[in-house]
């Protein structure tokens, strides 16, 4: 249970960095949680972060960063990877819609703020939510289920965020900067090689 619990938590952190601008709540977090400094060593020894108040942080050094990686400079949608003419996918053909309302998973795109429900943010947090099922079918005893969700999770990762992920969060990376945006790409793309692994060893 509690590397279950682990992974839907770092997927829902992951999420809510890469889709959309940091508030003062979750910056909180991110400057004062221990668990949550150990998976972005940059971030943690940043000086600015130590010194600077957080309306300066944000909106002077985060902000800007994230509107620079998610909007102006970099495309985070799948098709956007995925399709030979490189156009983002914004209706019902989108390859995730199916598999979304398969799993009673609804994207709502006014509070996410996107344009495609293939953004890497709500892909992660997708794969938050298949964590958050398999966390109740185990607390249920109910072995068939968590072991289907398992393989869901494997069969997402391989058909879709593994497929394009790398290549934004690589180049995500290289454009960031700010330590907390480097550090996100870098934790992001080791975290989802490394689950896929783990999810292959156990399907």
């Amino acid at each position: 249970m509690d590397e279950i619990i682990a992974r839907s938590n770092i997927y829902a952190l992951l999420s809510r960095i890469l889709l959309q601008e940091l508030d003062n709540d979750i910056l909180e977090t991110l400057k004062n949680d221990p668990t949550v400094l150990e998976f972005f060593p940059h971030w943690e020894s940043w000086e600015q972060r130590k010194n600077l108040p957080n309306k300066e942080i944000l909106e002077e050094y985060l902000n800007p960063d994230f509107t620079n990686l998610s909007i102006l400079h970099l495309v985070p949608y799948e098709t956007f990877y995925t399709r030979s003419d490189q156009m983002i996918e914004t209706g019902g053909a989108n390859p995730v819609t199916d598999i979304y309302s398969a799993y009673d998973f609804l994207v709502d795109y006014e509070v996410a703020r996107v344009v495609s429900s293939d953004h890497i943010g709500i892909e992660f947090e997708f794969m938050h939510h298949l964590c958050e099922a398999q966390k109740k079918a185990l607390s249920e005893n109910d072995t068939e289920a968590v072991l289907e969700l398992k393989k869901e999770q494997h069969r997402f990762l391989n058909i879709h965020l593994l497929r394009w992920a790398p290549m934004y969060l690589i180049n995500m990376k290289y454009e960031a900067r700010t330590p907390l945006y480097y550090d996100a790409a870098e934790t992001a793309l080791e975290f989802i090689l490394s689950d896929n692994e783990t999810l292959s060893a156990e399907v």
